[in-house]
């Protein structure tokens, strides 16, 4: 794992061009962010040593869709809570919840598993996927994402994304509390 760096990586070579495309974007937005580069993390567990390097908590992001596959949704929610679909249908008022598959990752967010990232959202120029946010999330000073890909993470300002990243890419957000428990 490489040291905290700020913004871009300085050689671009064997990058994704969707990895690109995130540090091309926050830098048009003029939206500052740290770095890390690591190994494959796909995982909360694997995330945890990313977090420490980062000094902030990872978002765990979960791409969901009803079962008729006519809305989609991208939830942010601290890695450390427990996610219960019944908890989240009923806030939404969207019943059967489940995981939207990799194929439908890709269209709508160009991101692959494990790389799910609201970075993600400046892919989907249709506006098909709804944002939700946990409040917990919301009230950190800082989101850990991916940038499209599972081998960098990154550190960014809530409210750079809030106000700043989420504006450009024509997204709102809905604010949702997640207890976790059953």
């Amino acid at each position: 794992m490489t040291e905290l760096q700020t913004g871009r990586p300085a050689d671009l070579t064997g990058r994704l061009e969707r990895e690109v495309r995130v540090y091309d974007y926050l830098d048009e937005l003029q939206i500052e962010y740290e770095r890390v580069d690591h190994e494959p993390a796909t995982t909360m567990e694997a995330c945890e040593e990313v977090d420490k390097k980062l000094g902030t908590l990872m978002c765990k992001n979960l791409f969901l869709c009803n079962r008729q596959k006519t809305n989609f949704y991208l939830l942010l929610m601290p890695g450390d809570k427990k996610f219960k679909t019944k908890e989240l249908s009923k806030q939404i008022n969207s019943a059967r919840l489940s995981f939207a598959d990799a194929e439908d990752m890709l269209k709508y967010l160009d991101i692959e598993p494990g790389a799910v990232s609201v970075m993600g959202l400046m892919n989907d120029k249709d506006g098909a996927v709804k944002l939700l946010i946990d409040e917990d999330v919301i009230k950190g000073d800082y989101i850990g994402c991916h940038p499209c890909v599972c081998t960098s993470s990154l550190r960014i300002k809530t409210n750079f994304i809030l106000e700043k990243f989420l504006p450009a890419v024509s997204h709102d957000y809905e604010v949702v509390k997640l207890v976790g428990e059953d």
